[in-house]
């Protein structure tokens, strides 16, 4: 199979050539993890300035992720939006990646003449969009969106993990890693856990007989 030359202008150039006016790449980091917020962004490239090495943010290392990060900050037009913990346990992960979405793209202060989302599905929103299937791969300004959300929420969870040592969160980021499901048996759910998550709701059942226990 041949390997995906990575991402490139092609959607921009289009739909900017449609609508005649900037358009915005958007895409999400966190829908898996057991903890913290889900993080979005929106991303307008300048064509004379984008940073080198732009790619899906999975296939990135986290230093190439920070680095990227901080270029794109610097030379796009950048916005970054997100949806609490409490959230996602109201609404469910599915609503709550939308609205993070939502709300990095009015971060942006500017309505982008189109918006390109990374999936099969675009926000319940009045703006002119169109889904992007494996967009993170294939189109430059999505791949942008998702280094910064992915860079931006790991920070977040490094800093969480601060606060809540044991649960791994500097190395797993909230995801299931074998460390995080064990101090979820022995130290329980944290307020930053989304109880809505069945592994989650099931620590809570199994620790609240240790907490009568005590």
């Amino acid at each position: 199979m041949p390997k995906n030359p990575g991402p490139d202008l092609k959607f921009e150039r289009r739909y900017k050539r449609l609508h005649k006016g900037p358009v915005a790449g958007v895409d999400e980091a966190g829908r898996g993890p057991l903890a913290g917020p889900v993080v979005a962004a929106a991303v307008v490239l300048d064509p004379k300035c984008i940073p080198e090495g732009i790619d899906d943010s999975k296939v990135l290392t986290a230093a190439k992720r920070e680095r990227l990060c901080a270029e794109l900050l610097a030379c796009a037009k950048v916005g970054v939006g997100m949806a609490s913990v409490e959230e996602i346990d109201t609404i469910n992960i599915f609503w709550a990646s939308m609205l993070a979405m939502h709300r990095a793209v009015e971060a942006l202060g500017f309505r982008p003449a189109f918006v390109l989302v990374d999936g099969n599905r675009c926000p319940d929103w009045d703006h002119q969009s169109h889904a992007v299937v494996s967009g993170d791969a294939l189109c430059m300004s999505i791949a942008a969106a998702s280094i910064v959300a992915k860079h931006k929420r790991d920070c977040m969870m490094q800093a969480l993990d601060a606060e809540h040592p044991g649960y791994g969160w500097a190395s797993n980021k909230g995801y299931s890693a074998k460390v995080h499901q064990e101090a979820l048996r022995v130290l329980g759910p944290t307020p930053h856990h989304r109880r809505s998550f069945w592994r989650v709701a099931q620590a809570e059942l199994d620790f609240g007989p240790q907490i009568a226990a005590e």
